[in-house]
């Protein structure tokens, strides 16, 4: 391997003549697929060693554990190391020495990597309405409630907060709708709804902060290798709503962050998608498209993405179509659906004149694959047969000790770990309900001093009987104040505020008029 291109594996005959990726056009994008058992994994973790190694950040998706075994080295002493060192010198791969990679552990459920958090803000309502299938109607009712927590200065950054502007929007639908147009309390318990699928998957560790940054998965070490970002998505794959949820964001992030480069000398950033179908199974229209345009327009960004999956059909034309180094391991023709995909499959790569491409699918064994990597000005290779080089890291997982050791020696240790709950809208609206309920309490206790105070002293002015004033003392007595005038300075010297000599004015007021 040399600093411009990474080594995949041998072809021809002998497996002599090397089957290279040309790093500048590894953002070109990809695919790796084949039937269980056949080797994608493998081809996957030699992809990103050589990635690694040259210096390029990836990100990776550990579906079923195995490629946490990048970051320790593979074993001399174990039962593959006399076939991995033969395979290594059939192919001409003379640097080949086991070693470990760069790697950092992330868990969006924060139990067995760096926790994974977005903020509800960055993820915006257009986004966030493409992944609950929202019509029109809901989805202009979640962009009134961004709205309107924006201009009152409310931030929306984890669950609690949406949920609790959302009830705030129903509770004042039709103030805020004189604004903004119609807000349906169906639109809003739609909303609410599918909020709730989306948090019983996990969501509410999801949204909330320390939020991830960016700038922490294009990394390198201090060696100048490229930092290998595992998420380990064991768990989260059974949360499919929620892992595409993650996935799409971390795709529209790098998008609107990063700057147009065209075509670098090598990637910025690669991107694995493992387990790629269960990103698209039952995905909605809206979904594929915002995927198939980001993967079509981030390689300018110089990142380049690549599907893993057991069928090339388990990827949408409109995405597959984008994918220009192909890997394709064996694929079993049982079912007429399975020889359908194994025509079309082979219908994709330049043909050989040396085999029959569909035939040489069929028969490729375990760690071998039909290759086609883009060649100079990205012409797609002639396709040929390549046994796939032996990785240098571990094949198969880590222990949860070893695991739990990268952890605490991460560069990242302790940085993502504990949640901040700063206040935001849903602590800034239950403050503002707190306080509407105590200036009520008030409302209501003044209003029944005033009543109470206002019988009381109706009461004293039917007992007391009428004085009537000597002509003597007439010129020089003082007017005796009227029962109004003395209710209402019993009153208000009782209740002392402002607030109690409005309640006077408006309760008593028409008792002064009429005296």
């Amino acid at each position: 391997m040399d600093e411009n291109r990474i080594l995949v594996g041998g072809a021809g005959e002998g497996y002599a003549d090397p089957r290279e990726l040309l790093l500048r056009y590894a953002n070109r994008h990809g695919l790796v697929a084949g039937a269980t058992g056949t080797g994608k994994t493998v081809t996957l973790q030699v992809l990103a060693e050589g990635l690694s190694a040259a210096g390029v950040p990836v990100f990776v998706q550990d579906a079923k554990g195995d490629v946490s075994g990048l970051s320790r080295p593979g074993d001399p002493a174990g039962k593959l190391d006399a076939a991995l060192r033969e395979r290594a010198e059939k192919i001409g791969f003379a640097d080949f020495a086991y070693r470990g990679y760069p790697v950092v552990f992330w868990d969006l459920f924060g139990e067995d990597g760096h926790q994974v958090r977005t903020t509800v803000t960055e993820m915006g309502p257009l986004l966030l309405s493409r992944i609950l299938e929202l019509s029109d109607a809901q989805e202009g009712v979640l962009n009134i409630a961004f709205r309107v927590a924006d201009e009152q200065g409310m931030a929306l950054l984890d669950f609690d907060d949406l949920t609790a502007m959302l009830t705030w929007l129903s509770d004042n639908a039709s103030e805020v709708g004189r604004s903004y147009g119609n807000i349906a309390p169906a639109s809003v318990g739609a909303i609410q709804r599918a909020l709730l699928v989306l948090e019983n998957q996990g969501a509410r560790a999801f949204f909330g902060e320390p939020h991830l940054e960016l700038k922490d998965l294009m990394a390198v070490d201090d060696e100048g290798m490229g930092r290998i970002n595992v998420l380990m998505a064991d768990k989260l794959m059974q949360s499919p709503r929620l892992y595409a949820t993650f996935l799409l964001w971390l795709l529209s992030e790098l998008f609107e962050q990063l700057p147009e480069v065209g075509d670098p000398d090598k990637p910025v950033l690669a991107f694995f998608f493992d387990e790629a179908h269960l990103l698209f199974k039952d995905a909605p229209k809206a979904l594929v498209d915002k995927v198939a345009q980001v993967v079509r327009l981030i390689r300018s960004k110089g990142v380049g993405v690549y599907f893993v999956t057991q069928n090339p059909d388990d990827v949408p034309p409109e995405v597959l179509g984008q994918l220009g180094n192909r890997v394709q391991h064996a694929l079993r023709a049982f079912t007429p659906r399975d020889q359908k995909a194994l025509r079309q499959a082979a219908e994709t790569f330049r043909p050989n004149p040396a085999f029959d491409t569909e035939t040489a699918i069929r028969e490729v064994g375990t760690g071998e694959a039909v290759v086609s990597l883009l060649e100079e000005k990205g012409v797609p290779a002639m396709v040929s047969r390549c046994l796939i080089r032996p990785p240098q890291s571990r094949l198969g997982p880590v222990t949860g000790a070893e695991r739990a050791e990268t952890l605490k020696a991460s560069p990242l240790a302790g940085r993502y770990d504990t949640a901040i709950n700063r206040e935001s809208a849903a602590e800034m609206l239950a403050d503002r309900a707190d306080q509407a309920a105590k200036e009520a309490e008030a409302r209501r206790k003044s209003e029944e001093m005033a009543e109470r105070m206002l019988r009381e002293a109706q009461e004293k002015s039917a007992r007391a009987p009428r004085e009537t004033a000597s002509p003597a003392r007439a010129g020089t007595a003082r007017a005796r104040p009227s029962l109004g005038a003395e209710i209402a300075t019993a009153v208000v010297k009782q209740l002392g505020t402002r607030q109690g000599q409005a309640l006077v004015r408006g309760i008593l007021g028409g008792l002064f008029r009429a005296r």
